[in-house]
């Protein structure tokens, strides 16, 4: 029987959530949370360890994390290295991906995961190990880990393994010669019978995908901020106490735009975030801290800038699919033009 590990934040080790997402790594005996699914589902591995790191403690203090972690398993005989699944879930897909791409470099193992594929982490870590295709949530994980599980169970009986669609991960952009017994075509042969189909309609499935990257202009400078008009936009999920919009905490559809014409700042117990990805304490006490209107307003006074936008603007980002940003971004950039803004200022969390 081979031996893996396997690593997961605070929240699916049953220690807590943001409250506890400064958690250093510690190593337990046995299985946690998703590792005893994947126990149940793997045939010839069995995870005898798991690691467990807050996701704020990664992020934060990678290069402490990872020397904690290497000093915990380094006495230990593990075959194989499991972290996740991170289904969208940003900060533990980049955690995942961090861990994840370290193990490959120092042990040489297979290392798996699986995230949704909005997750910042495929792309960042998909050409580094293999990252399965994920649901959105942990709702989906006995699948999710089913999916891993049955790409193990092959390799461990030397089975023949699909390509990356076939197996349902991500493509690593990794080609291999195969010589097929049945199909002894050139690669000439495939690409006129590929043009073919392409030029009359027909379904093809090309062998060598090129990604499709959108590129962003960058915007030219601000000629004379003494004279610019600047707005305040926020995925912090800054909101009037009662979220009046009903901005979601997480995986957010929608926005909202918020009158501080007449503020010189935001008030506590008048503003407040509800926002699922962060300790809220901190912005609660001072919101200002997020959108920092009271900052801007003292510039306005001192000339620096020209104006600043009546509105402010908010949503939460933790969790949000790229094209739900596009969309409501479209949105707000309508009013952006309507209200003659020049430049704006940009704050996360």
């Amino acid at each position: 029987m081979k031996k893996g590990i396997l690593y997961i934040n605070q929240f699916f080790a049953g220690i807590g959530g943001e409250d506890k997402a400064d958690f250093s790594p510690e190593i337990r005996e046995g299985v946690f949370g998703p590792g005893i699914a994947f126990n149940k589902c793997l045939n010839d591995v069995e995870i005898s360890h798991t690691i467990i790191c807050g996701d704020n403690f990664m992020s934060s203090h990678t290069d402490e994390a990872i020397k904690i972690i290497f000093s915990l398993i380094k006495d230990l005989e593990f075959d194989f290295f499991f972290a996740g699944p991170a289904f969208q879930a940003g900060r533990y897909g980049v955690a995942c991906g961090t861990i994840g791409k370290i193990i490959k470099e120092k042990y040489n193992i297979p290392i798996f995961s699986s995230m949704h594929k909005e997750n910042p982490g495929v792309d960042m870590f998909k050409k580094e190990f293999i990252i399965f295709k994920g649901g959105r949530s942990a709702a989906s994980m006995k699948e999710d880990i089913q999916v891993i599980a049955n790409y193990v169970n092959k390799l461990t009986t030397y089975e023949k393994l699909g390509d990356a669609e076939e197996e349902n991960y991500f493509g690593r952009g990794i080609r291999y010669q195969i010589d097929e017994e049945n199909n002894r075509e050139t690669g000439a042969v495939r690409a006129v019978k590929m043009l073919l189909k392409k030029i009359s309609g027909e379904d093809y499935t090309t062998e060598l995908p090129i990604p499709k990257l959108e590129t962003v202009p960058i915007a030219p400078p601000i000629k004379d901020l003494k004279r610019s008009k600047i707005a305040l936009i926020t995925t912090g999920g800054v909101v009037p106490l009662d979220n009046p919009d009903r901005i979601q905490s997480a995986s957010a559809t929608r926005w909202g735009m918020y009158d501080i014409s007449k503020l010189d700042k935001l008030e506590t117990k008048v503003y407040k975030t509800i926002h699922a990805g962060y300790d809220p304490s901190a912005i609660d006490k001072n919101p200002d801290l997020c959108v920092p209107l009271d900052a801007l307003r003292a510039y306005e006074k001192e000339g620096k800038i020209g104006a600043i936008d009546d509105y402010f603007y908010t949503t939460v980002g933790t969790g949000t699919t790229e094209a739900e940003a596009v969309r409501m971004a479209k949105e707000i950039i309508i009013h952006l033009k309507e209200h003659n803004v020049d430049g704006v200022i940009l704050t996360s969390t």
